[in-house]
């Protein structure tokens, strides 16, 4: 290690001048030594057993489905409130629009994700992530069950889903820190993605039918209470995954100093830097995050345009009760397992052969573009399907089943996407790249359900849910277009 002295840069002209070294004015932090440095900034060896992925597989399993419950139930969350719209209305004497902030201001929370989680990961760890964000998000449901008026429902759905959002953003850090991406770590993440989708799509089924037993809103938040309490029990027993708090707090146990920290400005301001300014950034800047971004929020916003279309649909055309309505929403629930298995056998086939053929080098990214390309026809197939079906000569089942190609469709896209985008940016801008996609998709999530009604009103079921599919059909060729052009594009970003 360099001394901690300067050269004098003064001096005179006698004999006795002489360049003496003195003390720098600004200490520098203390460094360990380059053996106790790496006792710090890595394991003791392959074998040690404080690295999560040595742990045994029901520990890692058990691990893995923290996150997912608690994804599952925060997304849950957004659709859940849909069937209780119309006595929010008639309770607090509000238009529909005002009443599905409720909704959409829901959505915008789950954006805001990686700005609240992403410090509490930092410095206090992945488990302190769900021990302090976990209890927050049920407070606020909490205080939304017992509103009384349309103000404190809406900030509180908002704030509930600030603070249960930070479990959609670190659920993929999780599955890093305890699995090796070849050996479980591609189907855990496959699974987790799975369960943020599976939420919106039983919401509309589980706050159906507590409606038409209940026939209270305010039974909605209890119901995400009942799911979403147990969790925070699960999680105690837990224990901490991240590799850099971990090995600091056996450092600490050792005696050992840490490795040096920057000032807590910098921090901030790198936190800040690398959850909200480079995804935004990377948003307005780079292409292939720009296009998959809008592919992407374009999908969640016909989903969360579900949200009201399908009541207004099955409601006027067929007679549907609430919980009946959500019985509809199973075909989207299908088509979500189905992308599951589809993601897994072009994986399993197309990915691993083209894998083989370029070993010992990674494939290109755009080999994970197979799934989204297929799945991109899913979107407007089920939407023309839905479009032209949903009449009264035609029997009800015909448009439920067009669910499944859309929730096919969106699963199988964004599986794709991600993998794609990840595979891009790597480690370093990869978070970035995820976190940009996010802002902007639950952006849309959150627009989409302000304009549906007026449009199925002045367009009707068939041109109105059309559109929609018309606007598919113009985003169908990004996937492709990134496999023809990817490599170019990726030559030319400042994020490689």
């Amino acid at each position: 290690m360099a001394p901690l002295l300067a050269p004098s840069i003064t001096g005179n002209d006698s004999d006795e001048s002489v360049e003496k070294p003195v003390a720098s004015l600004t200490p520098l932090p203390s460094v360990p030594p380059p053996d106790e440095l790496d006792a710090v900034t890595d394991w003791d060896g392959p074998a040690d057993p404080a690295n999560p992925k040595n742990w045994s597989l029901a520990l890692r399993i058990y691990h893995t489905m923290l996150p997912a419950l608690y994804g599952f139930s925060v997304s849950l969350g957004t659709s859940v409130y849909s069937p209780g719209v119309f006595v929010v209305m008639d309770e607090f004497r509000v238009s529909q629009p005002v009443a599905l902030l409720g909704l959409s201001l829901y959505a915008l929370g789950l954006a805001l994700g990686p700005v609240v989680g992403a410090p509490i990961s930092e410095t206090q760890g992945r488990k302190a992530v769900y021990l302090i964000t976990l209890p927050i998000f049920l407070l606020f449901t909490t205080g939304a069950g017992l509103a009384r008026n349309i103000q404190t429902l809406i900030v509180c759905r908002f704030l509930s889903a600030t603070f249960g959002a930070p479990a959609l953003a670190v659920g993929a850090g999780t599955v890093a820190d305890i699995w090796d991406m070849e050996h479980g770590g591609g189907l855990a993440t496959v699974l987790i993605t799975c369960t943020f989708f599976l939420g919106p799509s039983l919401g509309p089924l589980i706050g159906g039918y507590t409606m038409e037993t209940r026939g209270d809103w305010h039974w909605l938040m209890w119901v995400l209470l009942l799911i979403a309490g147990p969790i925070g029990l699960l999680v105690l027993p837990s224990r901490e995954t991240s590799k850099k708090i971990i090995l600091a707090r056996r450092a600490k146990q050792r005696g050992l100093p840490g490795p040096p920290k920057p000032p807590a400005a910098a921090a901030l301001k790198m936190l800040l830097v690398v959850t909200l300014g480079r995804p935004l950034k990377m948003l307005t800047t780079e292409p292939i995050v720009m296009s998959w971004a809008l592919y992407h929020s374009f999908v969640f916003g016909v989903l969360f345009a579900f949200f009201d279309s399908y009541p207004y649909v099955f409601i006027s055309v067929y007679g549907f009760s609430a919980g009946q309505i959500g019985l509809a929403f199973l075909g989207v629930f299908i088509g979500t397992l189905l992308a599951v298995f589809t993601f897994a056998l072009i994986d399993k086939t197309v990915y691993q052969k083209r894998k083989v053929a370029c070993a010992p080098a990674k494939p290109p990214p755009e080999e994970r573009l197979y799934t989204s390309m297929l799945g991109s026809f899913g979107i407007p197939i089920a939407l023309f399907w839905f479009a032209w079906t949903a009449r009264a000569d035609v029997h009800f089942m015909v448009p439920i089943v067009a669910g499944i190609p859309f929730g096919w469709g969106t699963v199988t896209l964004f599986l794709g996407g991600m993998t794609f985008l990840l595979d891009t940016y790597g480690a370093m801008y990869g978070a970035s790249a995820v976190a940009a996609n996010g802002i902007l998709r639950y952006s849309f999530g959150a627009g989409f359900p302000m304009f549906t009604i007026q449009m199925y009103e002045k367009l009707g079921i068939g041109w109105a849910t059309s559109l929609l599919a018309f606007i598919g059909i113009g985003m169908l060729p990004i996937p492709f277009m990134l496999y023809k052009f990817g490599p170019a594009l990726r030559a030319r970003s400042s994020f490689q």
